[in-house]
């Protein structure tokens, strides 16, 4: 069956799934191997829970008519969805970066749906799988789409545009994250940059920080839309940005005042804005839309736990992200500041480097009390009176119930493994 027959049938379903605990009456199921299981094995249950179709590549598992045969389910997956976009013709903004992806592509859907219908990516379904349920998830009553696009080595985001076919474009920024499979900060600019590439080919607009040069010197040659702080070239001009620790943004005579914390949320907002201004939002829209939105899962999230607050930002990281976060930290007036940092990972040959250069950041803020979490930050020929290394959460944690922490501002950050939000069950 063709690409085009497997859509028609697609459009008689409510919605897609590669999920079976998800699997939602009159749906299309596409059965997807994974690392330690086959998808193929639950065309039954599939059926059995209401999906009205499933496409498998292992013909084992072939039961009636409602079951469609193909040669590759992810490659099925892959076509099915661009057919899909390029049937719907809607607008699509792409958009990728090495910090701050998902949050910008929440701020964009809140600016954006206070005047269009949109469909975003959900949480950061943004890969090669997630990026085709995406557009799937796309339907005729759709005026905008909002994809995000993530990468770990070169040639992803060059694929995924290939399938999403974007109309807009913006790059967060070319931060050291996935240095092991991008082979090096060199190697990420080069494939976050492929977005600017398929956009140029296109002819289609990308959408411009110039506080970042890298992104400055990439676009020269692209149709692009930008936004700077006092920069009176800027399509969009930023006049003041502060923070401490929530972002305030003011820009052609309104204030933004966000509940994102940190200076390194700025950028995140200040796209949203301009973008918002693109497509023609009014100012008083963008402002109630920015000022309501409230970060969560994990990011850059303001909590009170007993006498402390607490900024937990450990969705992810990585040495770029850090930095930033630990900067911003430092900065705010608060007494009793605690650090509690966990490894950063998919850092390659560069990861001994990259963390040790964190502890050097800190070597000299004695005011601040650091705990260094994981195997890669431990080196137990440090001792200070400010620094703390753990070599697992688990002696972190024995640590924590025989201590009593309290009136105190703490930062917790460490990438998505680190699971570093179970320190919360330890403060009171």
């Amino acid at each position: 069956m063709d690409i085009s027959s497997i859509h028609s049938l697609f459009l008689k379903c409510k919605s897609v799934s590669i999920d079976t605990r998800k699997i939602e009456t009159d749906s299309l199921f596409i059965a997807i191997k994974g690392d330690r299981f086959d998808a193929n094995s639950f065309t039954k249950e599939a059926l059995d829970k209401g999906a009205s179709y499933v496409i498998i590549d292992n013909e084992t598992y072939y039961i009636d008519q409602r079951t469609i045969l193909v040669e590759d389910s992810l490659v099925t997956l892959q076509q099915l969805a661009k057919f899909h976009r390029e049937y719907l013709k809607l607008p699509v903004i792409a958009l990728t970066g090495s910090n701050g992806k998902t949050t910008t592509k929440e701020l964009l859907a809140v600016v954006l749906s206070k005047k269009y219908r949109i469909k975003a990516t959900v949480g950061n379904l943004n890969n090669h799988i997630g990026v085709p349920l995406t557009l799937l998830s796309f339907n005729s009553e759709t005026e905008i789409g909002i994809v995000e696009m993530g990468a770990n080595h070169k040639k992803e985001i060059e694929f995924l545009c290939e399938l999403a076919k974007p109309d807009y474009g913006y790059i967060t920024n070319f931060g050291k994250a996935h240095l092991e499979g991008f082979g090096g900060v060199k190697g990420v600019i080069e494939g976050k940059s492929e977005m600017y590439h398929y956009l140029l080919k296109s002819d289609k607009l990308a959408f411009i920080n110039l506080e970042d040069p890298i992104q400055v010197e990439k676009s020269k040659i692209l149709k692009s839309f930008s936004f700077g702080i006092n920069k009176e070239n800027a399509d969009v001009n930023i006049t003041e940005v502060k923070a401490n620790p929530f972002v305030i943004i003011s820009s052609s005579g309104f204030t933004i005042s966000s509940h994102l914390i940190g200076l390194y949320n700025a950028n995140n907002i200040n796209a949203a804005l301009t973008v918002g201004k693109y497509f023609g939002v009014a100012d008083s829209a963008i402002k109630e839309a920015l000022e309501s939105y409230v970060p969560e899962n994990n990011r850059s999230q303001l909590l009170t736990k007993g006498t402390n607050e607490i900024i937990l930002d450990a969705y992810n990281a990585n040495p770029s992200s850090m930095t930033v976060a630990i900067e911003n930290f430092l900065q705010l007036d608060n007494p009793n500041k605690i650090m509690i940092l966990g490894d950063m990972f998919e850092l390659g040959e560069e990861s001994q480097q990259e963390h040790q250069a964190i502890v050097t950041l800190l070597s000299n803020k004695e005011k601040v009390k650091c705990y260094f979490i994981g195997n890669a930050f431990y080196d137990d020929r440090i001792n200070k009176n400010n620094f703390w290394f753990y070599e697992t959460f688990e002696t972190f944690s024995d640590y924590l119930k025989e201590t009593k922490i309290e009136n105190s501002t703490i930062l917790i950050k460490g990438s998505r493994g680190m699971a570093l939000e179970r320190t919360l069950d330890f403060l009171s």
